[in-house]
């Protein structure tokens, strides 16, 4: 057998994004403050483009209409995006003379460089922070202070410790029993518990600091925790010889103790929701339009246009210009689809939830991306794209996009019902139950039943389970341990 090196040709097709592509799709996936950052990016790396900051109000919007034409752009896919457009084709005094200087305004005002309100308020102390404060006023003192501080800065936000002794021990070297004996002085710090190794070790120290360490409560917590959490008080009071009332003053001491000692500490930075689109009713008839209030807008500056017009200047120059000119307006279109995109979409889910919006959360009717794709004849995945992340102002609140696409069954009289409905019944049953005697699994599938939806009793499972709501048992007494 002989080895020999051939050249081969070999014919297939496969998708190339281009940059035009590539940003199209990106657009599309940004929410509206990604949106603002990326045009502030643009703008600092391409001198065509000027940065306009307006306060277009979102009444300039309402009943914003696409043209025919620029729906059968969108239809045809991504594939438009991909065709190149020569420089001498940009049609300036058509497409985009709106973002020609000098750019039109609806407000003239005055704005002052204000610093923001939020950044004079004051940052909540961290739990590292806070006690590290408390170790400064500690007797611990030289190695012991290094051990604590190596300890606190394994402190997961719930307040444990999230290594090992024999790790933290490495990190001096310290002896284990240096780092345990720290270690158990860090637990008297306030909030009490901080720094333990698992739950159990948690509540002991806090009952313990309450002079409660040889209680029933104790007990409890050191022998009988998993049992606990099934509810099985009967079978602990046989086996520690009280009574059911006993164990369950017992039960009530526990529960008040704190599970996460860190989690009053736990800061996190407050999002921001900004809806994307504005869907109201006037006169009986939903309007959808953009919430531009606030959005930056683009404009393309003239002077770059007489520099290419102009016989003065240098062939390179020229160039450099067409290339940054080309990119600016490849943006723009872009913007303009992304509008474009996002309309569509909320005018085919306002088609098909109508009656959601008008009534509430009872009437969502079952809806796929799959549908909303074939009706304005786009691909799914861009579907997908427009629906995450991004919000509509609706009669019914403040709603993500993503949140009008559910999955359904059919009821007995051939009409199809949301498995947020079917989980919204599920939920008001059992807050209407009585807490004595629980619904059972089987028992809420037979209530269902009877008002025409056929749901066994997985299904009524698995949706409580996704609900985060216990079983029956659990829920005679919850006991959030």
């Amino acid at each position: 057998m002989s080895i020999k090196t051939n050249l081969t040709t070999t014919l297939k097709q496969h998708l190339v994004l281009t940059p035009q592509m590539r940003q199209r799709i990106e657009l599309l996936s940004m929410t509206r403050a990604e949106l603002q950052e990326a045009i502030s990016q643009e703008v600092t790396e391409n001198p065509v483009l000027e940065l306009e900051e307006t306060s277009l109000g979102t009444s300039d919007f309402v009943g914003q209409k696409f043209s025919e034409q620029d729906s059968k752009s969108d239809s045809q896919g991504m594939e438009s995006a991909s065709a190149s457009d020569p420089f001498e084709e940009i049609d300036y005094e058509g497409l985009f003379a709106q973002y020609l200087e000098p750019g039109y305004k609806t407000h003239e005002y005055e704005e002052y460089d204000r610093p923001s309100f939020e950044n004079l308020l004051s940052r909540p102390m961290t739990l590292h922070e806070h006690l590290q404060w408390q170790l400064q006023l500690s007797e611990l003192q030289g190695e012991g202070r290094l051990v604590a501080e190596a300890i606190i800065g394994n402190l997961d936000e719930d307040g444990y410790l999230d290594a090992t002794i024999e790790e933290i021990a490495a990190m001096g070297p310290w002896s284990c029993d240096l780092v345990e004996r720290t270690r158990r002085v860090l637990r008297t710090f306030d909030p009490v518990g901080v720094a333990s190794l698992n739950k159990r070790e948690c509540l002991l120290v806090q009952l313990e600091q309450k002079g409660l360490a040889n209680s029933l409560a104790a007990k409890l917590v050191s022998g009988y925790l998993g049992r606990l959490q099934q509810y099985k008080l009967p079978e602990i009071a046989k086996e520690l010889g009280v009574s059911l009332e006993a164990i369950k003053q017992g039960l009530e001491e526990i529960r008040r103790l704190e599970l996460y000692p860190g989690r009053k500490y736990a800061f996190r930075a407050t999002q921001y929701i900004e809806p994307e689109v504005y869907i109201e009713k006037i006169d009986g008839e939903y309007y959808i339009h953009f919430n531009d209030d606030g959005m930056p807008q683009l404009r393309i500056n003239s002077d770059y246009r007489r520099l290419l017009e102009s016989n003065e200047t240098s062939k390179e120059t020229k160039d450099y210009i067409r290339g940054k000119m080309k990119s600016a307006v490849e943006l723009l279109r872009n913007i303009e689809h992304r509008r474009r995109t996002i309309y569509r979409v909320c005018e085919s889910i306002v088609r098909r939830q109508r009656e959601f919006l008008d009534k509430g959360i009872e009437y969502l009717k079952p809806m796929m991306l799959k549908d909303v794709a074939e009706d304005i004849e786009m691909h799914l995945s861009t579907v997908s794209r427009v629906v995450n992340g991004k919000y509509a102002y609706t009669p019914q609140g403040i709603i993500e996009l993503r949140r009008f696409f559910t999955e359904g069954m059919v009821n007995e009289d051939g009409e199809g019902v949301s498995t947020s409905v079917i989980k919204l019944q599920i939920k008001r049953m059992i807050e209407e139950e009585d807490v004595r005697n629980p619904l059972t699994d089987d028992e809420i599938a037979s209530r269902l039943g009877e008002d025409g939806l056929k749901v066994s009793r997985r299904t009524v499972a698995k949706y409580r389970d996704q609900m985060n709501i216990p079983g029956s048992r659990e829920r005679r007494v919850v006991v959030d341990v």
